[in-house]
Order: C-alpha cells, then structure tokens, then sequence
C-alpha cells in the first residue's frame, strides 16, 4: 500500500513540475503560451511590483502564507520519516517440500514466535517483528525480563529453541536475528 501511495504521489509531483517547468522554459524562450499563463516572455517576472503590493495591505496573507509552508515542511517530513521505516513483513515464502511455495502470514509467525518467547524462564513479555524479504525474513526481538532472569541464559534459549523451532517449521535456510533485552523496573525489597 504505502508503495503504491508513495509512487502515486512521486508521479503527480514530478508531472506538475515537469509541465511548470516545461512552461516557464516556454516563456522564457519566447514560445507561446496560454493567455492565462502568469509569464509572458523573457522580460517578465513571477510576480510583479504591483501583484507584491496588491497583497502587502492584507493582514490574512502573510499567516496563510507561512500556515501553508509549514504543513507542506510538515507533510514532507512525515513522508521522509515514512520512508526510513522499516516495513514489516507481510508474508513469508515458505518450502512446501513439493517444489511449489507456501506464503505464510507474517504476523502469524510473528504470534507465534511472540507465544514461546514468551513462555521461556524469566521473560515477562516479548514483543517480535518480521522485517526484510519474504524469502529472507529476519526478525526483531524485544524482551523484558523478570528480576531474576538471566540474560544469557534467556538469549541462547531464545536463539537455540524458539528462533531454531520457527526456522524448521517454516523451512528457511536461515532467521536471523536482532534482540533487545531490558529488565523489569521493580522496587527494591526490603530487608528485616
């Protein structure tokens, strides 16, 4: 979805500044141009002493103006963060044994893979995310560990038994992995 929006969006920019440009050259080459055309040959320019003067006098413009700009340095700057997100994995390829692939939701291996993590010693919650191709999927991890958890003890589980059983499952070569690890905020307890 966002690929398509993002390459609608790309295409009508391009064409409006294409054809303004192809415009401006047109006038500027002296080439004729539409009578509603704001530029009328070499000598003229965007906007004119008496069109700046025109709108000096009202006291909306200059708010409306600068409204304007800064919801389009906005709207610029939400599509710019939209693009550096990594997306997450719709799908996944999956070996059926017949020569022929299976897809597999993504966010059903990503529930799954959520479920054991889960019930592995000393987590108290895991949050999982399927990223890259559908025939290369990784995942990223996130767990919260109970107080007495320990970290390495909870990563090699987590790589040896749940990353491994979701790999053979699915039938991929390989799932790498990227895991963060943070500990449960608790208070302290107190001592007698």
């Amino acid at each position: 979805m966002l690929r398509t929006v993002n390459r609608v969006v790309l295409g009508l920019v391009g064409l409006v500044l294409f054809l303004a440009g192809g415009a401006a050259l047109a006038a500027g080459l002296g080439l004729d141009v539409p009578s509603w055309w704001p530029w009328r040959g070499r000598s003229d320019v965007l906007l004119s002493r008496s069109r700046r003067d025109h709108w000096h006098d009202q006291g909306w413009w200059w708010p409306v103006v600068i409204a304007v700009l800064a919801l389009v340095v906005l709207l610029a700057l939400w599509w710019l963060l939209a693009q550096l997100r990594r997306a997450r994995l719709a799908e996944v390829l999956v070996d059926s044994g017949d020569g022929e692939g299976a897809l597999l939701r993504g966010r059903a291996l990503e529930a799954v893979l959520c479920g054991e993590a889960e019930g592995l010693d000393g987590v108290s919650r895991a949050q999982v995310v399927l990223v890259g191709r559908r025939a290369a999927p990784a995942a990223r991890v996130s767990l919260l560990l109970e107080p007495h958890a320990q970290p390495a003890g909870a990563l090699a589980r987590l790589s040896g038994e749940v990353l491994a059983h979701a790999r053979d499952s699915a039938g991929l070569a390989e799932l790498p992995a990227e895991v963060r690890l943070r500990a449960v905020k608790h208070r302290a307890r107190r001592v007698s």
